[in-house]
């Protein structure tokens, strides 16, 4: 499929404290949107809407490190410029720019480490999940193996954020995938 070209996928370790999910890699889509307009991250939300994953939020991403233990998580970055470490101190650094989207899946820690300037995020979480308001986790925790359960079973969304039913997240995230 031509979107695979497109999609970077990055399968994280558990790293100390920052569980990641056990089975599904982050997933970028360098320049998903072209940005333009007075309002650039209306793309993003209309996008979002479109694909069942409801816009939540525009804001940035926190300077340390977090993770979701009961839900997904799309970022579309309409504005700035933003270096974030993904999967913990032992994880990957990505530089993204507007026009991306960023997909974790439950459990994937995340912590900004510089922006340049106007920085601006969408955040979405898939529809119909428990998670579309999902919990902030902040390490350390005193019962990960608890969490790492409750990650794993966060269910598969029904269509990809950036390309809707039958999209390049299926082709990398699978249930019962190991």
């Amino acid at each position: 499929m031509l979107w695979r070209m497109s999609t970077i996928a990055h399968l994280l370790a558990p790293d100390g404290p920052i569980p990641n999910h056990p089975r599904w890699p982050l997933l970028i889509y360098p320049s998903a949107v072209t940005i333009s307009g007075p309002d650039p991250a209306a793309a993003f939300e209309e996008l979002f809407i479109r694909n069942r994953w409801p816009a939540a939020w525009r804001n940035g991403v926190h300077p340390f490190h977090h993770f979701h233990s009961d839900g997904h998580e799309a970022l579309g970055i309409y504005s700035g410029e933003v270096t974030v470490q993904f999967g913990g101190d032992a994880g990957v650094t990505i530089t993204a720019k507007p026009g991306d989207v960023i997909v974790l899946p439950a459990g994937t820690g995340h912590k900004k480490l510089s922006s340049r300037g106007a920085l601006g995020v969408v955040g979405a979480y898939p529809e119909g999940q428990e998670g579309q308001h999902p919990d902030t986790c902040v390490p350390p925790l005193a019962r990960l193996e608890r969490i790492v359960e409750k990650i794993a079973a966060v269910p598969l969304p029904n269509f990809d954020p950036v390309h809707g039913a039958g999209g390049p997240l299926f082709d990398y995230w699978k249930p019962g995938q190991l």
